[in-house]
């Protein structure tokens, strides 16, 4: 169904049916210049040019929708925190932004960013790398919601519900319309890194980014943080939903065992080049600054290395901060090039746990946790 425009709504009679959060969300176009990978549900993928902000612009942020944009009244917003609690809650927005605040950036990356790359194609979204970024959140911590619910003894995970709601029909197909949901261990939900954010850059949330309430759970993929959040379930098992089971999820071969379905969720490292792009023809002995931008998920970025021959020998790029937990860094490497023909430039991160890119694709992850080399061809002229 086509939304009505603000020029629609101004002449609408009367006016006053329409609510100031309907007109605030349909009063401009939304975020001209993005990569439009799916427009019924809207996804967007961010421009390399934005790897350039080291916050990323609301505009410029990705949106993941795998439904419609639920439009929902900020007025009749509540929020339900429930299940294997001791007190149940039932928040207004208001409750919850008076509740203690924080602000701080958290990156956040679609689990099937660079899902392009992937040979053969395979279906799902067909992201490039902008399905990332690094905002700044403003919101409260969850721990401080289940510190007032208080998790009985033996309680596991913690669900978050979205008011978005459909029918998945690829198989496998959903049982008819469900919500999407996703759950955190508990221990994971304590964490200072998991917030409850209803503004982005100092703004009120987009409807595309899960106006009035979502969660961001830093150093996971972006599918824990569910948007347009309603409903906040603690649970006695592990939850088995179908976003946490038939999809977001890969294959993980213990020790001497056969392999099993396990959820998806680290972020795992990853450095992008961001300029030069593929193609760029440079000059024989002029200096060419490569830049880019590195993150990695529960650990921060240790170092990023760039190599100008494809893999085989790699150098150390300088960083233009210090790298910071659950953010991206920006890296610069200098070089001259000296002799003409195709060059493959290639990046690669480190964490501080010693997780590192690999060479080759780990067919195991399916279509997800994409973060293998990928090589940036330029022409030496």
């Amino acid at each position: 169904m086509k939304h009505p425009t603000r020029r629609e709504l101004l002449q609408a009679t009367p006016l006053v049916l329409a609510p100031n959060w309907l007109l605030a969300a349909e009063s401009k176009p939304p975020f001209p210049g993005m990569i439009l990978r799916q427009s019924e549900p809207l996804n967007l993928e961010m421009p390399l040019a934005a790897f350039d902000d080291w916050t990323t612009p609301t505009e410029r942020l990705y949106v993941r929708s795998h439904f419609a944009t639920p439009k929902i009244d900020p007025k009749a917003f509540k929020l339900v925190v429930e299940g294997h609690v001791e007190n149940k809650l039932e928040l207004s927005l208001d409750d919850v932004k008076n509740l203690e605040s924080a602000t701080k950036p958290l990156l956040l990356e679609c689990a099937g960013n660079g899902r392009v790359f992937l040979t053969p194609a395979v279906r799902g979204l067909q992201w490039a790398n902008g399905a990332v970024g690094n905002p700044e959140w403003t919101g409260t911590l969850l721990n401080t919601l289940l510190e007032r619910a208080r998790p009985k003894a033996g309680a596991v995970d913690v669900v978050l519900v979205g008011a978005d709601t459909g029918a998945i029909t690829a198989d496998p197909a959903t049982p008819g319309s469900i919500p999407f949901s996703r759950s955190l261990p508990l221990a994971k939900a304590k964490k200072p890194e998991v917030i409850l954010a209803w503004s982005i850059n100092g703004e009120d949330l987009t409807p595309s980014h899960g106006f009035p309430l979502r969660a961001v759970v830093g150093g996971w993929y972006g599918m824990a943080s569910v948007k347009w959040l309603r409903r906040i379930i603690v649970t006695d098992r592990p939850y088995q939903g179908y976003f946490q089971t038939m999809d977001y999820s890969f294959f993980k071969r213990p020790t001497g065992a056969n392999p099993e379905t396990v959820p998806v969720t680290e972020i795992q490292p990853k450095a992008v080049i961001a300029h030069p792009i593929s193609n760029t023809v440079v000059a024989v002995g002029k200096a060419l600054r490569i830049s880019g931008t590195a993150w990695a998920g529960e650990s921060p970025v240790a170092k990023v290395e760039v190599s100008r021959d494809g893999g085989t020998s790699w150098s150390a790029a300088k960083f233009a901060e210090k790298p910071k937990p659950f953010c991206w860094v920006k890296w610069t490497s200098d070089w001259t090039p000296m002799e003409p023909g195709p060059v493959k430039l290639v990046a690669r991160c480190t964490d501080e746990a010693g997780a590192i890119q690999s060479e080759k694709r780990d067919a195991d992850r399916r279509t997800y946790a994409i973060n293998h080399l990928i090589p940036v061809e330029v022409i030496v002229r």
